[in-house]
């Protein structure tokens, strides 16, 4: 039996997996700079989350339209529960992190304090439980895999 493939990918490699460690990289280091914020009020700090914050949603939108077509396309994706709580998961995650870069338009004290902060926790909270989901796809159910043959 076949594993559940990847329908979105570049020379047999998927392309989900590639995208999401950049939004994934700078919704963690959102919360660390909004956590540098509220310790020092220093304004870099706050400008830090907004730009790690708008990278994150616009290549967020990008990894979540690759992982969707992969969804999408392969009934064998569709069937693994995992498979839905992982997309629940990060689409609250990146609807969080959308909200949280509004609110970091505003005034920097405002922007951080305590909304930014909380909302930055929180996406790096689900993130730790949708990518332990994404690994869990990817090692035991095998999505996208490519066994080797001998």
């Amino acid at each position: 039996m076949d594993n559940p493939r990847s329908t979105a990918s570049i020379a047999g490699h998927p392309i989900h997996p590639m995208l999401v460690t950049i939004p994934i990289a700078c919704f963690v280091g959102a919360l660390l700079t909004d956590i540098a914020y509220w310790w020092t009020a220093e304004m870099t700090w706050a400008n830090f989350s907004a730009w790690l914050l708008t990278v994150g949603v616009i290549v967020g939108i990008l990894a979540a339209i690759a992982g969707l077509t992969d969804f999408l396309g392969d009934r064998e994706i569709r069937a693994q529960p995992t498979a839905w709580l992982h997309m629940a998961g990060n689409l609250v995650a990146l609807v969080l992190s959308f909200f949280n870069m509004l609110i970091h338009t505003r005034d920097a004290w405002t922007s951080v304090v305590p909304t930014g902060l909380i909302l930055s926790a929180l996406v790096v909270i689900i993130l730790l439980f949708t990518g332990w989901l994404g690994w869990g796809l990817v090692y035991r159910h095998h999505v996208g895999v490519a066994d080797e043959t001998v």
